[in-house]
């Protein structure tokens, strides 16, 4: 028996209380991206090289256990279904271990802190797991209509850029709010993210009904011929890729740029404006964005985004250092316009791609593709971290010193320009493969639904 999904008009109030889980989840992810290796360096005091491998532990692990949530979320049978019971029980411990992570343990010895570094972030991991990967799954299951699902995911990410504006321009204040003592601050600034994740998650619990899936039967694949399954999914497989791309240059970026204020133009407080203004851009250009890929298609919209990062990582290599911080403010409000443009394709295309596999096969698995959406786009992430931490230390960089030397400038300079330029490159032209419009969509399922 095939399970329904709704292919109706979905109501504002269901729209807005979908989107709010994102708003908590963003708040994470920024905070997460732009602070996480700058806070184990300069705050923590643990060396480049080290933090950066740290990190990649804490998401590889993450990449490890995203399709085993998304396995066990498919299966899940209960009177609230199958991905909200998550979203309840998994508040509380978000927020928990956002804090812990960010509670500087004053260990010295560096083997230890970096041990200590990589058990909190693959328990922070595991925590943001748990309710993410049943939260991204209920796309699919709330409509199946495809611009009903762009405008779904306007609603999503109008609350993810409200989150990452949170978490980018509170980020500094709160850490303030207890001047010096930057460990006293962090720890503050990670309780008050913390809250602010679970009670958006909640939110979303309360707001939102999943289909009735109670009479429908379990899965029977075992683990890993479900996950390979994905993988005979082409358009799946390429917008996949792509995403993954698309974050492991984005990742580059954030990590950075913190640095690049702090050491290229010697003025730290001028990150958070500059997040600001990268932010506030996006969010206003996501509404144009769904318009615009009414007309001209998603994939489309997707490569505005990748044209647009790649060529203002390549400017801002070539002139942020000789025009100034009021230039590379400017850049930042261009780069806002691509990020805009990519916030809504790829979360839009996905479901698309994953009904066409519904209608083909005849079975939901919603879990095991967004599970390997993760897991895929964690171990980029997590290469790119590692690879910012490893470029630091090979430059020479030294935390905290104001006068660092030209290596780990240079190192700076390239990994906010050239390196992320070239993914972003390679992010458009795959993404050009990707079959599925609108044409391509309704003549695959609206076939089905007219048998």
């Amino acid at each position: 028996m095939r399970e329904k999904v709704k292919s109706g008009t979905l109501s504002k109030a269901t729209k807005l209380g979908f989107g709010a889980a994102d708003l908590g989840g963003n708040l994470f992810f920024t905070a997460m991206g732009f602070w996480t290796l700058n806070y184990l360096t300069d705050t923590v005091g643990l060396g480049a090289a080290a933090a950066g491998a740290a990190v990649m532990v804490g998401k590889l692990w993450d990449a490890v256990t995203d399709p085993l949530m998304g396995f066990t979320s498919d299966r899940t049978r209960s009177r609230w279904g199958r991905r909200r019971p998550y979203l309840l029980f998994g508040a509380l411990p978000l927020a928990l271990t956002m804090w812990l992570f960010f509670t500087n343990p004053g260990i010295e010895n560096q083997l230890w802190l970096g041990i200590w570094a990589a058990v909190a972030l693959c328990l922070l991991n595991t925590a943001y797991t748990v309710v993410n990967i049943p939260y991204s799954s209920l796309t699919p299951e709330l409509t199946s209509d495809y611009h009903e699902r762009s405008s779904l995911n306007g609603y999503r990410f109008g609350f993810a850029v409200i989150g990452t504006i949170l978490g980018a321009g509170a980020v500094l204040p709160l850490v303030g709010i207890f001047g010096d003592n930057r460990s006293a601050g962090f720890s503050f600034m990670g309780a008050v993210l913390g809250l602010l994740m679970a009670l958006s998650t909640l939110v979303t619990f309360l707001a939102v009904k999943e289909p009735d899936h109670s009479q429908a039967p379990k899965p029977t694949e075992k683990f890993f011929p479900t996950f390979l399954a994905v993988f005979r999914n082409k358009p799946y497989v390429i917008v996949l890729a792509t995403y993954a791309l698309n974050l492991t240059a984005l990742n580059f970026v954030q990590g950075i740029l913190v640095y690049y204020f702090k050491y290229i133009y010697r003025n730290e407080a001028l990150t958070t404006l500059a997040m600001i203004l990268l932010l506030v851009t996006a969010m206003l250009c996501i509404p144009i964005s769904v318009l615009v890929s009414k007309h001209i298609g998603k994939k489309r919209c997707y490569q505005i985004c990748f044209a647009v990062l790649a060529s203002a990582c390549l400017i801002i290599y070539f002139l942020g250092h000789r025009l100034g911080s009021g230039f590379f403010l400017a850049m930042m409000v261009y780069a806002g316009i691509g990020v805009g443009f990519g916030y809504v394709a790829p979360w839009a295309m996905v479901p698309d791609a994953i009904e066409v596999d519904a209608v083909r096969s005849g079975n939901r698995k919603e879990g095991a593709f967004y599970g390997m959406w993760t897991f895929t786009s964690k171990v980029g992430t997590s290469l790119a971290i590692a690879l910012t931490g490893l470029i630091l230390g090979a430059g020479g960089y030294a935390a905290n010193l104001v006068e660092q030397s030209q290596g780990a400038l240079e190192a700076i300079r390239l990994i906010i320009g050239p390196i992320p330029a070239a993914i972003f490159i390679a992010a458009m032209l795959l993404i050009e493969r990707y079959p599925i419009d609108e044409a391509a969509y309704n003549a695959i399922v609206g076939a089905k639904a007219s048998k």
